[in-house]
């Protein structure tokens, strides 16, 4: 199986990087990641925004969000407009490696 790099920038200024297998979503991957500041605990039905993040890197390449995931967005605290996005909602692709998130 093949796998991207992903980095989270957490909240105390550090990092981790993870090789994520394509075709897992960014939430999932920080969660067995151990990437602490994603919870996830709507496990991906966009019924939360528990795994929130800012794109830093590679916008462009992940696809803008849907009018649910945009709706629970505007809920946000610390929502920074078109790099806002639940990463439950971006999967793992060669066309993201290297993608960089803040967890805010």
């Amino acid at each position: 199986m093949s796998t991207i790099s992903v980095t989270w920038e957490l909240k105390d200024g550090s990092s981790k990087t993870a090789d994520v297998p394509v075709g897992l979503n960014l939430m999932e991957a920080a969660v067995t990641s151990g990437v602490t500041g994603i919870a996830g605990d709507c496990g991906g039905a966009l019924a939360c925004a528990t795994c929130h993040v800012e794109v830093l890197t590679g916008p462009d390449c992940v696809k803008s969000p849907d009018d649910m995931e945009d709706d629970m967005l505007d809920m946000v605290e610390g929502e920074r407009g078109n790099s806002s996005r639940l990463s439950c909602q971006i999967v793992a692709s060669s066309g993201i490696c290297g993608i960089v998130l803040r967890i805010p």
